[in-house]
């Protein structure tokens, strides 16, 4: 055997070192990355057209649920418009992977492909996993997760040929009628929400994904769905600058790679009538980019919203977006049209080159910062397994668990008896639910009681007969729709029959839906005691099941106020 010396040991660990380090040493962030030179940027758009120039700019709309007529014509708008990217709605992954690599082989530049995952792939896509809404995390005490969360979105992005998730959703919630925000907000404290967003973030740039902190400057508190017209915010300046905007402040300063502009008429930010705050010079580009010095990419909201097409048809809204400031123009109705209007705004001064070259070069670095400077091709090797893996699904239930909320009672109120005679009750469903079903392995002596949310007042009437006879009843109210709203949508006897099985001793409650609804369910809090756990997941209901047998502490705050007897923060342990 050949004999080292100890000086060649000390150079080889010290190399080995290095190696380790590097290999694990994080990239620059985005932001960092716009303050070199950069060759490839400069050399490609050098070599662009001013059209083409003015299409990197564009993002348009792709599905891969809508046929091959759709897809087709995707993919001439790509070819013949050379447009900057692209983004997905819905549709199941393997056919938007084998999308993706078709579409980047007509991309002289390749695409910049983004989506709206808040929740992660199964916002949008079969088939993926969905992690919790925005406010179920926001129950979480320990942010932690919620990095690990942003980490393991990134790598469902990053696997799928995805360089930019449009989340996360840093609106403040605090109008709980909120038609189009809502669940999807961490909750209506500006400090949690700042917080929770930021660790989202980081978790996703930090493994190597683009990110867009939305809705600017905060669409927390309209009663106006934007997609289908124009909300007014009436709200001071000084309540705006020290509530809306605080977690995008908090955020910038954080590194935020972009931020999303709202569709809202903010009079004290800009008074001309009917503007969108996206089409808003003093708003774009005085507040955004010059008070707060945000240097990232500035995203429109989807231009083709009732919100911003209502007061400006016809193509006006995508030249005004860009003369705001706006650099990447979101889902215009017409791609080719706003391209050509765009141009002749260009070529009459509208904005100066140097703007316009400051616009064009973000989104290249975009582009550079994720890789897109080398051609990447998305394997479907293994594809499924990938967006599947037991890891994710892990995490998945730990945010679960993290989140379950002890609105009233306590680890006694929770003891109850193994043997005695027990009701799980689901409401809001016509099928056992997890819940009952991870119950029932630890009540031996119980019946399964499932009430649809439009139960006649007579069935009703004996099901509550019927539940005397028991000893105590653990009771699931369940919200199945596909995004749990502010109110349940069940029938006044079925609201009822809550209140008086709540009035009753022994009765536990788990509310699997939007934390809101609660105050639409008067009596409740008379529960022996009452859980919150925001959505109606199989792996939240599976979190209730652990609290209410005792195999898990539940450490949830509540995110939002929901009435005088649960305000923002409560949360029993």
């Amino acid at each position: 055997m050949l004999k080292l010396n100890n000086g060649f040991y000390r150079t080889l660990i010290i190399a080995l070192n290095f190696i380790a380090v590097n290999a694990f040493a994080q990239k620059e962030s985005y932001i960092q990355s716009l303050n070199a030179r950069n060759r490839w940027v400069d050399s490609v758009y050098n070599h662009l057209s001013r059209k083409h120039k003015v299409a990197q700019l564009l993002f348009i709309r792709a599905h891969t649920n809508k046929g091959k007529a759709y897809e087709d014509s995707v993919a001439r708008v790509i070819k013949d418009e050379q447009i900057g990217g692209l983004v997905f709605f819905q549709g199941g992954p393997g056919r938007q992977a084998a999308l993706t690599n078709r579409y980047q082989k007509l991309a002289d530049v390749p695409l910049l492909v983004s989506m709206d995952g808040e929740w992660g792939l199964g916002m949008r896509l079969d088939s993926t996993i969905s992690y919790p809404y925005q406010m179920t995390l926001g129950a979480i005490q320990n942010n932690n997760l919620i990095y690990k969360m942003g980490q393991q979105v990134a790598y469902d992005f990053k696997r799928l040929g995805i360089q930019i998730n449009f989340g996360p959703d840093m609106d403040v919630n605090n109008n709980p009628n909120n038609p189009v925000i809502n669940y999807r907000s961490f909750g209506d404290n500006m400090y949690n929400v700042a917080k929770k967003g930021i660790a989202y973030f980081k978790g996703m740039q930090d493994a190597g994904l683009l990110t867009t902190a939305k809705h600017f400057p905060g669409h927390g508190d309209t009663n106006v769905d934007s997609h289908f017209d124009l909300p007014l915010l009436p709200y001071s300046r000084a309540r705006l600058d020290s509530l809306e905007e605080y977690p995008f402040r908090e955020a910038i300063n954080a590194g935020i790679s972009g931020i999303m502009i709202a569709h809202m008429n903010i009079p004290a930010l800009d008074s001309t009538k009917h503007l969108p705050s996206t089409l808003s010079r003093p708003i774009v580009t005085g507040i955004l980019k010059d008070s707060l010095r945000f240097k990232g990419l500035v995203v429109s909201d989807a231009m083709e919203m009732k919100g911003v097409t209502k007061y400006f048809p016809n193509g006006d809204a995508d030249v005004r977006a860009f003369i705001a400031g706006i650099d990447i123009i979101e889902l215009s109705e017409n791609s080719d049209r706003a391209i050509n209007l765009i141009r002749r705004a260009v070529r009459k001064g509208l904005i100066s080159p140097a703007e316009f070259e400051i616009k064009v070069k973000k989104v290249l670095a975009a582009k550079y910062w994720a890789g897109l400077n080398r051609r990447q091709t998305i394997s479907p090797v293994n594809l499924s397994a990938d967006l599947n893996r037991q890891a994710a699904k892990d995490l998945v239930q730990q945010l679960s668990d993290a989140s379950v909320t002890m609105l009233k009672g306590s680890s006694a109120a929770l003891r109850l008896n193994p043997f005695l005679k027990t009701a799980i009750v689901s409401i809001g469903v016509d099928a056992p639910t997890v819940f009952q079903q991870e119950l029932a392995k630890s009540f031996p002596n119980c019946r399964l009681f499932m009430i649809a949310k439009n139960t006649p007042a007579l069935e009703i009437k004996n099901i509550s007969n019927w539940l005397k006879q028991y000893g105590q009843i653990i009771v699931g109210i369940h919200d199945t729709r596909l995004r749990p709203q502010s109110k349940l949508d069940y029938s006044s006897d079925v609201r009822l029959m809550v209140a008086e099985l709540a009035s009753r001793k022994n009765t536990i409650m788990s509310v699997f839906a939007n934390a809101y609804t609660i105050a639409g369910l008067p009596g409740i809090e008379k529960s022996n005691a009452l859980l919150a756990c925001y959505q109606m997941s199989p792996e939240l209901q599976k979190s209730a099941a652990k609290v209410i047998t005792g195999t898990l502490k539940p450490t949830g705050k509540l995110p939002v106020s929901v009435n005088v007897f649960f305000p923002t923060g409560t949360g029993m342990q």
